[in-house]
């Protein structure tokens, strides 16, 4: 029988959870703050364990670095969607937890649809193995940058005036946080490429996931806005609760439009949104496309268009996957020119010219 552990300091929240949990058939155990919870998973191998930000004694936080370090568990952050919740859960994400719902307390319960997602992750999260868990090599946060900040602003305002012939494009899910720090980390200055990424989140997590990657890549990193015109070494973030297309203005430059309309896509934003949008001003040769970790087959049909217009085309393998979906399904589509183990997309993505 499966095993889940629900840690947060509200008992009504952990009632909540339990009921909606229960109906899986798994075996629920609570912990009412961090330091309880951490020492449940380490005498204890849990399939899944929810974990709250705001706790007592030990915060969630710690919590999921310290319980990551001895004893790797798929965690699911509880985040209520605040700014500083956001920025927390993103530090989270990035410590190794896998995915986030919104608190209980913050939502109807009893809607369908949140009943739905939090028993899909929940699902999907248990069957992630324990082995599969990787923590980014993390170095200390500058939290101090102030020449990245005025720079980032500055090419957010009016570009770097260069022409935009080559695009890498970037699509991730569930688990794909921690791996994207590793792209911005990695890739060298005077990247040739302008850079964007799709992560499905939810408007207030994309604004702090740029702000946290900026102090931490090699290049810039932006939130994507509407009219932003395209710039060379800049990497947008597509902003949560719109998608991120292209247009091309008469002068020749590519800018982003944001796209209101959810189009019938179950992620807004939607990687397939953005592979299919750049196909409409950029060449299929002009284009390299990767889809890492994910629920869902999001990304898929964008990959398969992109190869037969003659793009490059990256899957993630399930050799290291934390959740092979978008990637399998892009695989088996036929729309994958190299499924490669995610240190291998790194070294490529390198060797870009």
């Amino acid at each position: 029988m499966k095993k889940v552990l629900i840690a947060d300091d509200s008992a009504l929240v952990r009632k909540q959870l339990t009921e909606i949990i229960a109906t899986l058939g798994f075996e629920i155990e609570t912990a009412r703050n961090g330091a309880e919870a951490v020492q449940k998973a380490t005498d204890t191998q849990y399939d899944v364990i929810t974990m709250d930000i705001n706790m007592p004694i030990m915060d969630g936080l710690t919590a999921v670095e310290k319980i990551m370090a001895v004893r790797p568990t798929p965690i699911l952050m509880i985040s209520s969607l605040t700014t500083e919740s956001a920025e927390i859960t993103i530090e989270a994400l990035e410590l190794g937890a896998i995915d986030y719902i919104a608190k209980p307390g913050t939502m109807n319960v009893g809607k369908s649809e949140n009943r739905d997602d939090i028993l899909q992750k929940i699902q999907i999260l248990s069957r992630i193995s324990p082995r599969r868990l990787r923590i980014a090599t993390r170095r200390p946060l500058q939290r101090e940058r102030p020449v990245r900040v005025r720079e980032s602003a500055r090419l957010e305002r009016s570009g770097t005036g260069e022409d935009v012939t080559k695009i890498l494009l970037i699509g991730a899910s569930t688990g794909g946080p921690g791996l994207i720090e590793q792209i911005c980390r990695s890739l060298p200055k005077g990247f040739p490429y302008a850079v964007c990424i799709v992560q499905h989140m939810p408007e207030q997590f994309t604004a702090a996931f740029a702000t946290r990657l900026d102090k931490v890549s090699t290049l810039p990193v932006v939130e994507a806005k509407d009219h932003m015109e395209l710039s060379n070494g800049l990497v947008y973030i597509a902003r949560g609760g719109v998608h991120l297309h292209f247009a091309k203005k008469v002068t020749g430059k590519i800018v982003i439009r944001e796209e209101k309309n959810k189009n019938s896509r179950f992620f807004q934003p939607s990687a397939d949104e953005m592979f299919e949008s750049a196909l409409k001003v950029f060449s299929g040769d002009q284009i390299t496309a990767v889809l890492l970790t994910g629920i869902g087959d999001d990304g898929a049909n964008g990959m398969v268009k992109i190869k037969k217009a003659g793009g490059f085309t990256i899957g993630e393998s399930e050799e290291t996957a934390t959740v092979y979906g978008m990637p399998r399904e892009a695989y088996e589509r036929g729309g994958v020119s190299q499924q490669l183990p995610f240190p291998k997309i790194i070294r490529t993505l390198q060797t870009l010219r």
